[in-house]
């Protein structure tokens, strides 16, 4: 065991319970918004497991966005309302643009989406009229596919000549308020993936079809949080890395509830 893994070992940790789903023949799908009539919203079976999450804290010096798969950093915004739109977009978006690229080394960094998460008691995600709700299943924000798809959505005729070098899909994820107590992310380290965790799944929006990752439960898979997150911290979270070397390529990841 490497000295990291012993580190990992010897981590505080909870117990929590995780969504993960069930192995299945069909291909997994879920809608975006509210299906047919007679159509369920997915047809995933929820496949729960209790795992032991430990306190990235820590070793949160030495995680690694190329390892791991994510990281956890100091930083504090100038925005003082997120759900002010134009101070996300004008303060925020550029604030997010040099984290990003001091942590990675990106020569360019295109913010392109955000999503603020408030959770209801007894509230579905994705309900019209309410708040995005903590996503409560494992999964991975994009697939071998929908990675490079996004790059081509987004930049138009600049997308296939980009797409010969290598890119990175970047999350930054962090609470508003804090300290962070209710449905805080939990992370699997990339490096404890197997092949056959992760399996593409379809995501169906209103005239097109995106596709991201779910997760199947292995033993081997390892998994960090930060309690009681402060809102000067922000995890990184890698879910897509075009670089095919033995590098973190996708990072798994859900809410859950702390114990």
């Amino acid at each position: 065991m490497d000295m990291q893994l012993e580190a990992a070992e010897r981590l505080p940790s909870v117990e929590g319970v995780l969504n993960f789903m069930q192995p299945m023949r069909n291909k997994p799908r879920e809608y975006a918004y509210e299906p047919p009539a007679g159509i369920p919203r997915s047809n995933v079976t929820i496949d729960p497991h209790t795992v032991r999450i430990r306190d990235m804290r820590p070793i949160a010096p030495s995680l690694s966005l190329e390892r791991e798969g994510f990281a956890l950093v100091t930083h504090r915004s100038a925005v003082t309302d997120f759900h002010d739109e134009d101070s996300l977009r004008r303060v925020y978006y550029p604030e997010a643009e040099r984290l990003v690229a001091d942590a990675i080394g990106a020569n360019r960094v295109v913010v392109f989406d955000h999503t603020i998460r408030r959770r209801i008691e007894g509230m579905a995600d994705r309900t019209p009229g309410a708040p995005r709700q903590p996503s409560a299943r494992v999964h991975g924000d994009y697939s071998e596919a929908s990675g490079p798809q996004r790059v081509r959505d987004l930049l138009g005729a600049e997308a296939e000549a980009l797409l010969q070098h290598r890119f990175a899909i970047i999350n930054v994820w962090r609470p508003i308020r804090a300290p962070l107590r209710d449905a805080p992310l939990a992370v699997c380290d990339a490096s404890s993936l197997t092949e056959g965790d992760l399996v593409a799944a379809d995501l169906l929006y209103r005239g097109r079809a995106g596709e991201n990752y779910t997760m199947v439960f292995n033993p081997r898979q390892r998994w960090f949080y930060v309690p009681d997150m402060q809102v000067d911290e922000a995890l990184l979270l890698k879910c897509y890395d075009s670089a095919r070397d033995g590098r973190a390529r996708f990072m798994p990841h859900t809410a859950f509830t702390d114990p």
